[in-house]
């Protein structure tokens, strides 16, 4: 049993951070504290009201760390650094999604309207994030309408000798062939950007002085134009505005518990307009009160800044630093409501009933995934439960560009951050049996070394060939433990006729085109083939977009536009022999035939 009274003896009235380890070194909990011995030492005093939570973690802690940091919001930053890290399996555990897209505004002489995800370009005008692509589509064609501006890339934008259909279409006013002077383009741009801060009043009136200019200088087409800009500004304004008495940027942060399931939703209002929302449904959360939730939330979220000058939540905080450190973080002053009224109490009531709406879908969900795996194992006569299930494909065209995925199900969903891609190299091109062996060794070679967890069931997307070669890499393997089966695609690759291939079984199992299990199988079988296509098409772009004489040492840039001019493209310098090679300037001999070998 842990002693912990020398651990607490030894611990400092400082602020820090401390890891509960289990008896094999793995990370239970990780915590902050103001005051590390206070904090530390209140999990071991005798308490009546301990959660069975935090009773069953102690009863596993064999070892505590701690590290003193300089302040309160330095452990922060350092906690959640080692949630994201060491996933312990007491701590609520958040999804890192850090690629938000924004809206941009670029910075050329005729701005361009974009998306973009990413890192963030000083010299560009970014707005948001919103909580989804679709937001930022829907936003940009709703300015489309309005502001017309352009959204073309600089390639097209630089080689367009005549206005593109979006023009035709009222869609863009044609910079690219000078159809708009820079200045008034210049005003547009100005306008949309007061409309993307939620300065619709000044947007509008900037369109009404220049439509009643136009009208002055009797240029009855161009106030027209600016008469319909202000209709589709307010229609736009009638679908996205909020309210202009509130502050103009603003989370508004709700959580829901149904069973185990607990969702937070997340509503992002800027400069004025309801950008949408996003539902985050935490792992480890179950045993937790929704505020304790929504709390981690707020940490984990903000953990690297970007939060907006107000927060809504429902329940004050129990850790009444957060809110201070969540604004050194942002580096301006950040306002935690936790008692809304009025229409901000309507925007948490709505955040309320979407987190309500979300966990009650998941837990549908989770049920529908539990009953599909249930009639899986019941169709395979499995005497073990099914849990996780990992399926092969392998994609190419031709033989070229070979590519095989590998997919996991796993807690009664697809989990995409163990997803894996294999580069299939030193094979006959297009021997599919020569493939599936290769990402099979090399997949669970690992996994005998410990490196990953042991699947109960494995799918290959394929017939018997396919999957002999599979049982033949397991027995070498020495994995006799785990299910294999052979999904081959039915008549005329139709849905819902698969058959099921198992080893030692003469006949194949067709399961009923409605049988649950049958689509939890084509549910994984379709992500694994979806993950490889995608993989295949990514090398095989690269492939035809990278020259082969770029692979050769000793080749530059120079060299190789001389070797191409000299010979007329790589068609003729296939051809060439080693000393018409060596003819060219600044190509040896023996570069000449370094070239030739490679070429062949």
């Amino acid at each position: 049993m842990f002693d912990p009274a020398e651990v607490l003896a030894n611990l400092p009235h400082l602020p820090g951070v401390y890891r509960m380890l289990s008896a094999t070194g793995d990370a239970l909990y990780v915590g902050k504290a103001g005051d590390l011995k206070k904090r530390v030492s209140s999990y071991f005093q005798k308490q009546t009201g301990i959660s069975p939570r935090i009773r069953l973690m102690l009863g596993q802690v064999h070892a505590i760390e701690t590290t003193v940091t300089r302040s309160e919001g330095e452990a922060l930053l350092l906690e959640n650094n080692l949630i994201k890290s060491l996933a312990p399996r007491y701590n609520i555990l958040f999804r890192d999604d850090k690629s938000y897209p924004y809206l941009a505004l670029t910075g050329h002489e005729f701005s361009r309207l974009a998306f973009h995800r990413g890192s963030l370009d000083a010299r560009v005008r970014y707005f948001g994030p919103f909580p989804n692509a679709g937001a930022v589509r829907e936003s940009i064609q709703l300015l489309q309408k309005v502001f017309r501006l352009r959204t073309c890339a600089d390639n097209v934008y630089d080689n367009r000798s005549r206005p593109c259909l979006l023009h035709q279409i009222r869609r863009c006013t044609a910079p690219c062939v000078d159809l708009i002077s820079a200045a008034d383009y210049a005003d547009d741009v100005k306008s949309a950007e007061l409309f993307l801060r939620g300065k619709d009043d000044e947007a509008m009136e900037r369109l009404i002085a220049r439509m009643e200019t136009a009208a002055l200088g009797q240029n009855y087409e161009q106030a027209a134009i600016f008469r319909d800009q202000i209709g589709a500004l307010r229609r736009v304004r009638e679908k996205q505005f909020v309210s202009s008495n509130v502050a103009r940027d603003a989370d508004i942060i709700a959580g829901a518990a149904e069973g185990e399931i607990v969702c937070v939703n997340l509503v992002m209002i800027r400069g004025g307009h309801h950008l949408g929302d996003k539902n985050f449904f935490p792992r480890n959360a179950a045993g937790h009160d929704v505020p304790q939730v929504v709390e981690a939330f707020i940490s984990q979220h903000y953990a690297n800044g970007g939060a907006p000058s107000l927060i809504v939540i429902g329940n004050p905080l129990a850790d009444e630093g957060l809110g201070q450190f969540v604004a050194d973080l942002s580096g301006h002053k950040v306002q935690l409501l936790d008692n809304p009224t009025g229409e901000r109490r309507a925007w948490l009531d709505m955040a309320v009933k979407n987190a309500r709406l979300g966990a009650q879908q998941q837990l549908n969900l989770q049920a529908s995934q539990e009953a599909r795996l249930a009639a899986l194992q019941l169709a395979l006569g499995a005497g073990e439960a099914i849990h996780r299930i990992e399926c092969f494909d392998i994609s190419h065209t031709m033989g070229e560009a070979t590519v095989a995925s590998c997919v996991v199900y796993d807690h009664a969903s697809m989990q995409k951050s163990e997803y894996r891609r294999f580069n299939i190299a030193g094979i006959e091109p297009g021997d599919d049996y020569a493939a599936m062996r290769d990402v099979l060794s090399r997949r669970y070679r690992r996994v005998v070394a410990g490196e990953g967890k042991m699947p109960d069931l494995v799918l290959i997307d394929g017939g018997k060939g396919q999957l002999g070669v599979a049982c033949e890499v397991f027995a070498e393997l020495g994995l006799s433990d785990v299910q294999l089966i052979g999904v081959a695609k039915g008549e005329e690759r139709k849905p819902g006729l698969e058959q099921l291939i198992i080893p030692g079984q003469a006949n194949p199992l067709q399961l009923p085109g409605e049988h649950p299990a049958l689509h939890l199988i084509q549910q994984i079988r379709d992500e694994a083939h979806r993950f490889a296509i995608q993989g295949h098409r990514a090398r095989r772009g690269k492939t035809r977009n990278t020259s082969t004489l770029e692979s050769i040492a000793g080749i530059g840039a120079k060299r190789r536009q001389s070797l191409l001019a000299r010979f007329g493209g790589l068609k003729g310098l296939m051809s060439a022999s080693v000393d018409e090679l060596a003819q060219v300037d600044g190509i040896s001999r023996e570069l000449a035939a370094r070239i030739y070998d490679q070429l062949h």
